[in-house]
């Protein structure tokens, strides 16, 4: 039997993704390689999840946290996975995201350096976060982690790596219509918003800088990082990675509209069109004054990198691109070449260290 063609569609276009992510390539391999039909992934996904579920419960129970932490954070990402685009059935989808929390939460305690489950007040109702400190930093800078449109925390501790080795505290969080987030608030194209809260929340600690505050954000939330750095003055530093310039245009195009649809809580293509048209930096890119860092693959096929230097040509402060010949959406590809350098170019603007 021939594979269905979604699955063909989704592993061409992201597997580096999955890998560079925390996917071992085995899990990766048997999982991808077995399925014919797309209405059997996130129950294949979420079986092999489980394994490495069971595997980190008894690794805790035993006392052995490390372990632990390794199946578990593993765990969380497989079932988010399991679950991103797959929309198809609404029940298992959240069934499943829910397990992929689940498991984050219970590693989050245990990994190195740990982490903290955080809730953010926003507009009557919460957004969820994970923040982790630097070991040895008693009040450091922090990056805040902007997903995308089908990205979650869950799916982040590869990227927080990079900060933390540096000194550099990370805050990752789920805003509108994004994992956690996607349920009660729909996509929230001015993400100036949930970023304010975000920045209110650590000026609130005690334990972090709130004077060094960055922003980074990959694929959707390529704009939304930037888009929150044209309005929010206390963001000093911004990465946005494969992000759409304007969103319209390539809605027109057919570029993952049904996740659009229903993260955006539109009932049709037509309302869904109207929210998609506000993800625009038209007249926008020009308020951002903070240095910033635009990271384009040459064969991007959802945000074309003509979408990014578009971006760095509008800002009107000290802009790069980093324009990664031969790189994919959000150069998975090619992670060596742009996500140490990334997180170089943030701690010399926040005051972290590269040494």
């Amino acid at each position: 039997m021939a594979k269905d063609e979604r699955i063909a569609a989704v592993t061409g276009r992201w597997a580096p993704r999955f890998i560079s992510n925390g996917v071992p390539l085995t899990d990766y391999d048997q999982v991808t390689g077995a399925l014919e039909r797309w209405d059997d992934w996130c129950r294949a996904w979420a079986a092999r999840a489980a394994e490495h579920e069971e595997a980190g419960r008894k690794a805790l129970a035993d006392g052995c946290t490390i372990t632990a932490a390794q199946h578990l954070d593993t765990a969380g990402v497989l079932y988010h996975f399991a679950k991103f685009v797959f929309i198809e059935d609404m029940d298992q989808m959240r069934a499943t995201h829910a397990k992929a929390v689940a498991c984050h939460n219970l590693a989050l305690p245990h990994l190195d350096p740990p982490g903290e489950r955080v809730e953010i007040p926003y507009q009557g109702k919460t957004l969820y976060g994970n923040l982790r400190k630097p070991d040895g930093v008693a009040k450091p800078p922090v990056v805040i982690l902007c997903m995308g449109m089908d990205s979650a925390k869950e799916e982040m501790s590869t990227n927080e790596a990079h900060f933390l080795k540096r000194g550099l505290a990370t805050l990752t969080f789920d805003g509108p219509g994004q994992g956690e987030g996607e349920y009660d608030l729909p996509i929230c194209p001015e993400y100036e918003k949930p970023v304010a809260a975000v920045c209110d929340f650590i000026e609130a600690r005690d334990d972090l800088d709130a004077n060094a505050i960055g922003a980074w954000g990959v694929s959707f939330g390529g704009y939304y990082a930037p888009r929150a750095a044209a309005f929010e003055k206390r963001i000093k530093a911004c990465i946005g990675i494969s992000g759409p310039f304007d969103f319209g245009e390539l809605f027109r195009k057919g570029n993952l509209n049904d996740v659009f649809r229903v993260r955006a809580h539109a009932k049709d293509a037509d309302e869904a069109y109207e929210v998609a048209k506000r993800v625009n930096l038209t007249g926008v890119a020009k308020k951002i004054s903070c240095p910033l860092l635009i990271i384009a693959g040459e064969f991007d096929t959802i945000a074309p990198p003509s979408e990014q230097e578009r971006l760095v040509a509008e800002a009107s402060g000290p802009s790069e691109l980093l324009f990664l010949k031969g790189g994919n959406h959000c150069g998975n590809n090619l992670r060596h070449k742009y996500s140490p350098y990334s997180a170089d170019w943030m701690a010399q603007h926040l005051g972290g260290h590269v040494q």
